[in-house]
């Protein structure tokens, strides 16, 4: 018989929504002739039902009626505005909005000494924020609860006690949860209100759930149902569909929890009812994916994620948080004020000590002003000595830079000249013994090749300490010089360069030299001994160290039975002076390669 009765109420409900809708709207029709202060009251006294049965009009009208509160000056009447509109964005899930309206009127309930509004105002802005911060919920909620302490026939105490047994719900504390839902039940039974009693019906079912009394719960969804659709109330209708979803889902009778959702779902967008809207979407998903309806699921798993963005992002919290903050600082504010008339009383013993202070202060500041004075002429000393010592280094650095560029002037003017005078005299030797030995010519072309290699050298020497430092650029331009050079005296082996290195490293001259001459004497030794047809040289950067590599695939040797040569060891003793690394892997026809790290200690952004 009841399922009879319920198909027959589900049958007319569109019809109830609708007429829940018309309600508002033509409410805003017949007020328009009105005085502003009948307008304001009827406003103000539409019922909680029909206000969130058209969500968008009712948000209009609350809008209005603060405006006409405002313009009659009217600071009681205002207050009540605050809380509709504050009420229409709960339900529309403006969590911004709704705090800033709620805490709006407080402050006026508190201002004009109205203990019951403020206490029902409490109550909602701790059920509005208990799924983001559950501490701040339940302290407002016992606030609201607190004031209503020693209050004789309540009107408002009976959502606010029916919300803390939500909130002892989501503790656990189910015995606690039916106490305070029952007790809210009690007093809605009593003023005969047919919009809260539904409340404390599914709220005692979610109880009835979470104790696996799914019999007891249905019948108190059943008994809220048959309520809301009589009074054609389109929030509570929409409301119990999720609640029969939630019973079904726990149930895991998952069609038939679809099936309620959908509904739900369908009336929540209709009516924009967006919390609604987004609890059904989350359970519809979870709902399919149990019967592994992935689709479905994830369609509106999309739904619910963009309902939830919307509603739920990081700038909304913490404006939510700044709001909480300035409200209770506000209150802060207003107990020191009054604190501040016995403050005054006590001033004139406080000028008395102060003056006792002001003397001390003085005598304080006095030594303070000494100290510091003394303090700077001593740090103005050191900074003295500080900057003497650095011209001093400076002057020792422009002797021995001088010095530099002077040897490396003589260097060139006079041993390169010479070196040049020897090559040109062995070529005119050569030219004059044409007809001459063989030997003695090649004799002196072996000579004319170590004096071109050793004014080569004495070159890089001389640009090495020209520069303090020596740029990757600049360094990275002599390798592939010295590459290009190689290249012209052997034609059999092919050689190779790669680099990822960026030209923003720098080296001091020492180091830069180094590492050249061991690239150097690794190429030339390869060339001479290695019989390699190719040579790869590398360089890259790794965990800020310059890592050089140089390879060949020639004939290569047993590192652990050949003692290494003088080359080799003069390369190891270049890498080690600069705090460097080098490593040499061999095997026998299976080519050699070096391996150089070298610390990376200056960059330029």
């Amino acid at each position: 018989m009841i399922k009879r009765l319920i198909f027959l109420f589900i049958f007319f409900s569109k019809i109830a929504i609708s007429q829940n809708s018309f309600y508002v709207d033509s409410l805003e029709v017949k007020i328009k002739t009105l005085p502003k202060e009948k307008q304001l009251q009827a406003i103000l006294e539409i019922p909680h039902d029909k206000l969130i049965g058209n969500i968008s009009r009712s948000e209009i009208l609350a809008k209005k009626a603060i405006n006409i509160a405002k313009e009659l000056n009217d600071i009681n009447a205002l207050a009540d505005a605050y809380i509709k509109l504050s009420l229409v964005y709960a339900y529309k899930d403006k969590r911004e909005k709704k705090i800033i309206y709620n805490l709006k009127a407080i402050r006026i309930y508190e201002k004009t000494g109205n203990v019951e509004k403020a206490g029902y105002s409490y109550g909602e802005l701790g059920f509005f924020i208990k799924h983001e911060d559950f501490k701040g919920a339940l302290y407002y909620m016992r606030k609201g609860i607190k004031l209503f302490e020693g209050i004789e026939n309540i009107d408002k105490a009976d959502a606010t006690y029916d919300n803390y047994g939500v909130l002892q719900g989501m503790l656990k504390n189910y015995d606690s949860a039916i106490y305070y839902h029952k007790k809210s039940l009690q007093l809605k039974k009593q003023k005969n209100d047919s919009i809260g009693i539904p409340y404390g019906y599914v709220h005692l079912a979610s109880v009835n759930m979470n104790l696996k009394k799914f019999s007891v719960a249905k019948k108190y969804i059943d008994s809220a149902q048959i309520i809301r659709l009589k009074r054609n109330d389109t929030y509570g209708v929409t409301d119990n569909y999720a609640y029969y979803g939630d019973l079904y889902f726990i149930e895991k009778k998952y069609q038939k929890a679809i099936l309620n959702f959908k509904k739900g779902y369908s009336l929540s967008i209709k009516n924009d009812f967006t919390s609604l809207q987004k609890y059904c979407a989350n359970y519809l998903t979870k709902s399919y994916l149990a019967i592994n309806d992935y689709k479905n699921a994830f369609n509106y798993n999309n739904i619910y994620q963009i309902l939830k963005d919307s509603t739920i992002n990081a700038k909304t919290n913490n404006r939510v948080a700044e709001l909480q903050i300035e409200f209770e600082t506000q209150k802060k504010e207003k107990e020191i004020a009054q604190q501040k008339e016995q403050i005054l009383k006590k001033e004139l013993e406080i000028k008395k000590k102060n003056l006792f202070s002001l003397m001390l202060s003085s005598i304080i500041l006095l030594l303070g002003i000494v100290s510091y004075g003394l303090f700077k002429r001593q740090q103005h000393k050191r900074k003295e000595f500080q900057n003497k010592l650095a011209l001093k280094e400076a002057q020792t650095y422009n002797k021995l830079q001088d010095q530099r560029l002077r040897i490396s002037r003589d260097l060139h003017d006079n041993i390169g000249s010479q070196l040049t005078f020897i090559i040109s005299s062995i070529d005119n030797l050569k030219f004059i013994t044409k007809k001459s030995d063989e030997v003695v010519k090649n004799k002196l072309s072996e000579i004319n090749q170590f004096a071109s290699n050793t004014i080569s050298q004495l070159r890089d020497t001389v640009w090495a300490m020209n520069n303090n430092e020596i740029s990757f650029e600049d360094f990275q331009g002599r390798v592939l010089a010295f590459i290009e050079k190689a290249k012209r005296t052997t034609t059999n082996i092919h050689l190779n360069y790669n680099s990822t290195v960026k030209n923003n490293i720098v080296f001091s001259s020492i180091k830069g030299i180094n590492i050249f001459r061991v690239i150097q004497e690794a190429v030339n030794n390869t060339i001479k001994y290695a019989e390699a047809s190719e040579i790869t040289i590398t360089i890259y950067k790794l965990n800020n160290k310059l890592i050089i590599e140089i390879k060949d695939n020639g004939k290569g040797f047993n590192s652990n039975t050949v003692e290494l040569g003088n080359g080799l060891v003069n390369m190891q003793h270049r890498i080690e002076e600069i705090n460097g690394k080098i490593t040499i892997h061999s095997k026998t026809n299976k080519g050699t390669k070096i391996q150089i790290e070298i610390p990376i200690t200056k960059i330029n952004e």
